[in-house]
């Protein structure tokens, strides 16, 4: 029927919602697919997946192997408790930045509940900056809707550590060129393109324009939240905490 494995084990969960047994995570669905051979799809289940990937990295690769050592102290994806893996939870967010000419960048963060989202915008790539930025932004939400991060492996989060300690944010790094594993933040940047083109200027949009922005993509109905908006949700959200 070609479901992709995050459908089917968003089905399962509906379908059984009190039957553990009768339910599965999409990252255990895909190892179970690539374990053939070594890691390996087997070509006739390899037409299924969208990505059409013949390789699959394992989760618990070591830091020093996939990378994040160059990041130090990073804590890996495969770390990542369940409860945020599953998007049942409010409070976890995915983060990255996009890049325009001239050395200009806009951080993007989605939540993984709601998909609501947040532009920050950032004077330069570097660390000091982007770190600043996030920490800045990060204080304008009540703690429990900001719980967790995660990242690419951007070297401009470098200084994660200093994030974390001044908001209480925990911060996991995705494994490498694996886009998939922040998927509502790479679906979000690519609607972001209808306001910010690329090869265009980022630096020319102030934080207020930015905000305008992700209020129309905070309003708008999405299929994926049964057609509410994601500033609905959010806000639903808050009412509960409140």
């Amino acid at each position: 029927m070609n479901w992709s494995p995050e459908q089917i084990a968003g089905w399962l969960k509906r379908s059984h919602p009190r039957e553990e047994h009768n339910q599965v995570s999409h990252e255990t669905i895909y190892r179970s697919l690539f374990v053939q051979a070594r890691g390996v799809l087997k070509k006739e289940l390899m037409q299924y997946l969208r990505s059409q990937r013949t390789m699959r990295r394992s989760r618990h690769a070591s830091l020093k192997r996939d990378g994040l050592g160059q990041i130090k102290d990073a804590v890996s994806i495969s770390e990542r408790p369940a409860s945020i893996e599953d998007r049942a939870v409010p409070g976890h967010w995915e983060g990255d930045l996009i890049a325009g000419s001239g050395n200009s960048y806009i951080a993007t963060l989605v939540e993984r509940h709601t998909r609501y989202v947040m532009l920050v915008k950032v004077q330069n790539k570097d660390t000091e900056s982007v770190v600043s930025a996030l920490i800045k932004q990060a204080h304008k939400l009540p703690r429990e809707l900001y719980k967790s991060l995660t990242w690419d492996r951007g070297k401009e989060l470098a200084d994660h550590r200093r994030f974390t300690l001044a908001t209480d944010v925990d911060v996991y790094f995705c494994d490498p060129q694996s886009p998939w594993q922040r998927g509502s933040n790479e679906n979000t940047n690519r609607l972001l393109r209808q306001y910010l083109p690329k090869g265009t200027d980022l630096s020319v949009h102030s934080q207020a324009h930015l905000n305008k922005i992700a209020r129309q993509l905070n309003g708008r109905p999405r299929k994926t939240l049964q057609f509410e908006t994601p500033a609905e949700k959010f806000n639903q959200c808050v009412a509960m905490i409140g």
